[in-house]
């Protein structure tokens, strides 16, 4: 067991409390906390006028200074002495009244500094008769100040926290009261109903705001179900759409040899090739459909395509009419399985492309094993013959880009100067770790 743990229960919660105190009231005590301005957005205040408005919004940096004025104020009834003059019951008042203008910027050095004025001014009045003791009326309405703004503008701990030391800060100076008329006990109850009141506005604020945060979680889950639910509905009309028509090229393309009275071999493969074409179609269409119109998603037990399937793929392109030489270049090696599906996927779509773009074009595959990750380089000629190229919406390189991008990589398809296009793919990959030597043998 740690050294923590060994200790007792109240030790730990002593500790903790002390921490609170170090943190809320000594570390921050210089912190930098303007005050800020009130909003001017809210249906109401937009009614008002412009120049209204830009004023409005320092109203909480008049009601302090206006506190403040109220605490030099508050100085003409120290008592009636012949000792005091007006310019000293003046300094009496500002001396208390610092404190409050400093809470529009330093918060919590303002409440520090407010018990030293106390003693200041406890000190400046201490010849007087009739003087409260240790706070007198303008100490006292200028501590209660600080207090209450001090307490809104930080948390219900620290409230509690000034409120403790103010209390034995007021205990230890009545010891050294001398005659005077002791306020400890009206500072103190004064002082914490007004901080109860402070702490209850807290506490329905911060629950206000979990309130709207919940809303705000409440309406964007709304949304995801509801997208969920779309995507279910697009998902079944897409497989009763696609999947019906593909079967029925699968179909109709099985049926067609035996339509013609000895057709030539070259009907037969090419009608054999859009059977197999359109049942791996299918096959896939209705995995990818289950994905997405599962609630739970878990990885497909069946293997993903990789890149040692890629000849297949090649094989299955040239049947389709597209001539494409492959080049590899480099130690061919195992990839992670994502970036092998990718680059398998990616090489997939650029060749569909050629065909549906590039009638009649011939493209040369390109694939390159470097030390730091795989390169791929798919470019297809200009179309030729009398098959128009048909019209695409670009999904298809937005795949390949998201795709790219969900690896770190880096992708360009554009153009060449014949006419024809180019994909252009680096995905970084990180060197294998290099397989521990075997020990010598003792």
């Amino acid at each position: 067991m740690t050294e923590t743990e060994n200790r007792s229960p109240e030790l730990r919660l002593a500790m903790g409390a002390l921490s609170g105190l170090r943190e809320d009231l000594i570390e921050g005590m210089l912190a930098y906390r303007p005050l800020p301005r009130v909003r001017m957005d809210r249906p109401l205040a937009r009614k008002l006028p412009a120049r209204v408005r830009e004023y409005g919004q320092w109203t909480p940096h008049a009601v302090v200074l206006g506190l403040a004025l109220l605490t030099v104020l508050s100085a003409t009834t120290v008592g009636a002495s012949d000792r005091f003059s007006g310019a000293g019951m003046l300094l009496i008042g500002a001396v208390s009244a610092v404190p409050v203008v400093l809470t529009l910027f330093r918060p919590v050095l303002a409440w520090w500094l407010s018990l030293a004025a106390t003693l200041v001014s406890a000190g400046l009045a201490s010849g007087g008769y009739d003087v409260t003791f240790p706070w007198t009326e303008s100490a006292f309405v200028g501590h209660l100040v600080v207090l209450v703004v001090v307490a809104a503008r930080t948390r219900p701990r620290t409230a509690a926290w000034m409120w403790t030391l103010t209390l034995v800060f007021g205990l230890m100076m009545s010891a050294n009261s001398y005659g005077h008329s002791d306020d400890t006990g009206a500072m103190a109850f004064v002082s914490l109903l007004a901080l109860l009141v402070v702490t209850v506005l807290h506490v329905r604020r911060e629950a206000k705001e979990e309130v709207t945060v919940q809303k705000t979680v409440t309406a964007v889950e709304r949304d995801r179900r509801t997208l969920l639910e779309e995507r279910t509905t697009i998902a079944r009309e897409l497989h009763d759409v696609v999947a019906h028509h593909m079967s029925v090229v699968a179909i109709q393309a099985e049926a067609a040899p035996y339509r013609v009275e000895n057709p030539p071999p070259e009907l037969e493969q090419a009608f054999v090739t859009i059977r197999e074409n359109a049942v791996a179609a299918l096959t896939e269409l209705r995995r990818v459909l289950g994905v997405v119109r599962a609630e739970d998603y878990e990885a497909p037990d069946a293997p993903q395509p990789t890149l040692a399937e890629l000849d297949g793929l090649l094989a299955n392109v040239r049947d389709a009419g597209l001539t494409v030489d492959e080049t590899v270049t480099g130690a061919v090696r195992e990839l992670p399985p994502g970036v092998e599906l990718s680059a398998y996927r990616i090489i997939q779509e650029a060749l569909s492309n050629a065909l549906r773009h590039a009638p009649g074009a011939t493209a040369k595959v390109e694939v390159s094993y470097v030390l730091g990750g795989l390169g791929l380089r798919i470019v297809n000629t200009p179309p030729r013959g009398p098959v128009k190229p048909s019209p695409g919406a670009g999904h298809g390189i937005t795949g390949m880009r998201e795709r790219v991008a969900m690896l770190n990589g880096e992708m360009t398809a554009r153009g060449t100067g014949d006419g024809g296009y180019e994909v252009a793919v680096f995905v970084p990959v990180a060197p294998a770790p290099a397989e521990a030597a075997p020990e010598p043998a003792a």
